[in-house]
């Protein structure tokens, strides 16, 4: 619990409705003030800090990471996992369930959380499985769970294919005031696909993942939705088809939200094929921004670092869900950190693992695609940071109160950089972006009013 003042940057709190250059006051950990006239009422001795020109934010939520612990802390752990989101600017993660044990029971939650509390450098909310084992066929007890920690409910990476038994789990899911986030894919349509399947998959010679595989299980959680009232997330949606479900359904008022990936409305299913493919036909509106300035990023075809699931689709789905989080039927944009190892990727493209790392780039490319190509005002894209993910998850958490937690990110919107392997923090290095060049970072990211992660170029 830390003390600071800073002055002169242009504060955006979209859930305060605040964009206005102003001063943020923070005593003991605590947020006290935020305005023109909040540093008269800090100490004498308080530490100041000029931000003038920067851009100062609620500390940033992402609501899909893997930490990896316990079980894989080979791939990653809570002290490098969390290290990567500070310095990617987020304050809060949400970790996954899918570890070794799962999180299905109260002991692996204490376990989380007590590692969390001596290593992490960023909060760690913690997520529930819906099911024993990850297994789809029992249900985890939600009660232990929810008096445990955990914030939410999802057997990610492993749909639930049982729709009486997701139906079971929503409707207890709301016993306990615990949001249900999901990952939309019927296992029988997707089968052994390893990438979009379309032109590319066939031009490849490798299995499809067809679109209906995503759309099937979010059109069944709109259903259990409308029936139960319950309210559903769903993850990482990646098709045209998916967003045009959401839309329709918020229309009618069914509680139901959505997340788009960062890899998913920044790159296509062209992308396996090489560097080419992808740059001549999808990538041109990305590359516009840097021509000139950096050579064009390239991939070997079958880059390993480029399968994920959902997979990358096609270019006129990836146009669908940048219009989706620009109108808001996306609520959170969420990198689904998935860190694996080398030899694990240094594979057959069919036998590789599927995931990327996503902490340390997921802001920039946000503000690449959408801030500085105009289609976002910062209000809102930093809205599906912060209290996009904290309304979903029910947690306070992506906004700048009075008495809240002095969390708060400073980002230079208009820095431009290159990621580079040696600047990662991360333990994997699965990461399709290392070379590519991007306009906007977090150059600071402070909790509970202390330095978790501060840019070299920028001096605090």
């Amino acid at each position: 619990m830390e003390s600071l003042l800073l002055k002169g940057g242009r504060v955006i709190d979209p859930g305060n409705r605040l964009d206005a250059v102003a001063d943020v006051l923070i005593l003991d950990g605590l947020i006290a003030a935020v305005g023109k006239d909040a540093g008269a009422k800090a100490p004498a001795d308080i530490r100041v800090v000029q931000v003038d020109g920067l851009v100062v934010t609620p500390g940033l939520v992402d609501m899909h990471v893997h930490l990896r612990e316990p079980g894989f802390t080979s791939k990653e752990n809570i002290a490098t996992g969390t290290a990567a989101a500070a310095r990617g600017g987020f304050t809060s993660v949400l970790c996954m369930p899918n570890t070794e044990p799962v999180i299905d029971n109260s002991s692996t939650v204490a376990l989380i959380r007590e590692a969390a509390a001596l290593e992490a450098k960023a909060n760690v909310f913690i997520a529930g499985a819906i099911s024993k084992g990850l297994d789809g066929e029992m249900l985890a007890p939600a009660s232990s769970l929810k008096s445990a920690g955990v914030v939410a409910l999802t057997d990610d990476g492993h749909c639930i294919q049982n729709n009486e038994l997701m139906r079971r789990a929503m409707e207890y899911s709301a016993m306990f005031e615990l949001p249900v986030l999901d990952h939309c894919q019927d296992a029988a349509l997707a089968s052994e696909g390893v990438m979009h399947e379309g032109y590319w998959s066939t031009a490849l010679g490798l299995q499809g993942y067809p679109s209906v595989a995503e759309e099937m299980i979010v059109a069944r959680n709109i259903l259990l939705s409308e029936m139960t009232g319950v309210h559903v997330h769903c993850q990482h949606i990646s098709v045209a088809g998916s967003v045009q479900l959401l839309r329709e359904a918020k229309l009618r008022g069914v509680r139901v939200s959505g997340e788009a990936a960062p890899h998913h409305f920044v790159l296509t299913d062209a992308a396996v094929a090489g560097s080419d493919e992808f740059w001549a036909e999808d990538g041109l509106d990305y590359w516009r921004m840097f021509e000139g300035k950096s050579e064009k990023p390239s991939w070997p075809v079958y880059e390993t670092n480029l399968k994920m699931n959902p997979p990358l689709r096609s270019n006129t789905d990836r146009e669908v869900v940048i219009n989706a989080v620009r109108d808001g039927t996306l609520d959170v944009i969420a990198s689904d950190h998935a860190p694996h190892g080398n030899f694990e990727k240094e594979v057959e493209f069919d036998y590789a693992p599927f995931g990327i790392t996503g902490l340390e780039t997921e802001l920039a490319l946000a503000l690449t695609t959408f801030y500085h190509t105009g289609r976002m005002g910062l209000m809102e894209l930093i809205r599906r940071f912060t209290a996009g993910p904290s309304e979903v998850l029910r947690i306070d958490k992506g906004v700048l109160n009075t008495g809240g937690d002095g969390d708060l990110t400073i980002i230079d919107p208009d820095r431009e950089w290159v990621f580079e392997r040696s600047g990662t923090q991360s333990r994997s290095m699965n990461s399709p972006f290392y070379g590519w060049p991007m306009k906007g970072r977090a150059v600071a990211t402070i909790i509970s009013g202390g330095i978790a992660w501060n840019d070299p170029g920028f001096v605090l």
